[in-house]
């Protein structure tokens, strides 16, 4: 009996302590929760509430520890913001615009060095939130000076840039170098993992050598979606490998993520003084990254719509899946794989299929719609519809070195006709469609046809219900 009696009064003094340590736990989650407010009218020795905020980005992210979210009102905070605290997954720290105000982070004051590096900076921080800022007029004319909007480094953990606009950073160097949004992974074996990059605006800006949105080194389990990147005279988003990034060769690669639901447009190198008048800026870049899916971009009006390589010899860009892309009306060609000379690497184990390539080659340098270049090597393209520009050039295969690449059930479309169509396969031209299909061996199931879009004045590539394509891409 006393034991029974013990034993209850054992059960009821845990429960104590239980529902003590849970009201505790609890307390502190609500502790964590805590709103700061930041206002250009502000001070700095008010307590960051909505009535009494803060004036400086500085101040607010001094207080920004897990939990914490730093609503910024709107008005031009002319200082740079360096996040200097983590979050947890539970308990992010977050930075967005306050209502439907608009916050502007500028460079505009800033002269000298300290146009190096980010407007933004998230530097070995997790679970970091970015949400509706705008971040911009950061310039310098300096070759050692590298701008950035927002800059991501080191490792960490589940940041996500939200709704942001970057706009208006430049170097005006002929060598110089400059970035919208930059993530470099310059940790080993710790990773920047967990990233989402969504629904931002990246435009306006002069990069040099460099790219508008970029992911490079140590950088994995990535998503890239819905953003617009455009009016850029470099790449515009950029998935890079082997560039000495991270301190350890076998982690200096971007890989497993997603670029998807992308808009990029008017991306050219042309007039870009680190280029002159070259036309080699692509839409979307893949250079040495691998295992990465670039779904549902539309990709228009730039040099190249989408590339994918490797610059370094030796290397490739691997297991790549381009699909149910629509790519129009680019300068060079629709879609290139492999290295652009005999000096850099190439692309493998890369499928190509269900894209739209819509009368790329518009300034009539022969890249038609899809461009196979130095070691492309083993790479599979079907279920594409590829429509021919004022060029007629659809497949342009330039080396002998391509070897085990496998096209199938592909349309082909030349409105002047399947015997006006241009070719090249392993370095030799060929005329007309039939002439391809045997010179190549290649192209089982497919067909040369009007594939019969819904509304080409609007870009609109739907299928109408007639269209024959259909039978032979699929869906």
């Amino acid at each position: 009996m006393k034991r029974a009696i013990l034993g209850i009064l054992l059960i009821l003094f845990m429960t104590v302590i239980s529902f003590g340590c849970q009201a505790m736990t609890d307390e502190a989650g609500a502790k964590q929760s805590t709103a700061y407010y930041v206002a250009v009218n502000g001070s700095d020795k008010n307590p960051g509430t909505k009535q009494k905020p803060f004036r400086t980005l500085k101040k607010a992210a001094s207080m920004a520890k897990a939990g914490a979210t730093i609503y910024m009102r709107g008005g031009t905070y002319e200082e740079k913001l360096v996040v200097r605290h983590s979050g947890t997954k539970k308990a992010p720290v977050v930075f967005q615009a306050y209502g439907k105000e608009k916050p502007v982070i500028s460079g505009a004051s800033l002269k000298g060095n300290q146009a190096d590096g980010g407007l933004v900076t998230i530097d070995q921080k997790s679970y970091i939130t970015l949400k509706g800022l705008t971040v911009g007029h950061l310039k310098t004319n300096q070759e050692d000076l590298t701008p950035v909007g927002i800059f991501i480094k080191g490792s960490g953990k589940g940041v996500k840039l939200l709704n942001n606009r970057v706009y208006d950073i430049q170097t005006k160097h002929k060598n110089g170098n400059a970035h919208g949004i930059a993530v470099y992974g310059t940790k080993a074996p710790a990773a920047i993992e967990d990233i989402e990059i969504k629904g931002n605006t990246v435009e306006k800006l002069k990069l040099g050598f460099s790219e508008a949105l970029v992911l490079n080194g140590n950088v994995k389990k990535f998503r890239v979606a819905h953003n617009t990147v455009r009016h850029t005279d470099n790449i515009g988003i950029d998935l890079i490998g082997f560039e000495n990034v991270a301190p350890s060769k076998k982690y200096d690669q971007v890989r497993n993520g997603v670029v998807s639901r992308n808009k990029v447009y008017e991306i050219t190198s042309a007039g870009n003084p680190a280029y002159g008048s070259d036309i080699s800026a692509g839409g979307i870049y893949v250079d040495g990254g691998k295992d990465i899916v670039i779904d549902h971009n539309i990709s228009h009006h730039n040099d190249l719509g989408i590339e994918v390589t490797s610059e370094h010899k030796g290397k490739m860009a691997d297991r790549i899946r381009i699909e149910h892309n629509q790519v129009y009306l680019n300068r060079y060609t629709g879609i290139s794989i492999g290295g652009y000379d005999k000096k850099r690497g190439g692309t493998t184990n890369t499928t190509i299929s269900h894209n739209i390539l819509y009368k790329n080659d518009t300034a009539g340098l022969e890249g038609g719609q899809l461009l196979m270049q130095y070691q492309a090597v083993n790479n599979r393209i079907t279920n594409n519809i590829m429509s021919a520009s004022a060029s007629h050039y659809l497949v342009v295969n330039l080396y002998q070195v391509n070897q085990k690449n496998t096209f199938q059930k592909n349309v082909y479309d030349d409105r002047k006709g399947a015997k006006a169509s241009q070719w090249i396969w392993r370095g030799k031209w060929i005329e007309g469609y039939k002439t391809y299909l045997s010179k190549s061996g290649q192209d089982k199931g497919s067909a040369h046809l009007n594939p019969q879009f819904v509304n080409e004045k609007k870009y609109d590539f739907r299928l109408k219900k007639s269209s024959p394509a259909k039978k032979i891409i699929g869906s």
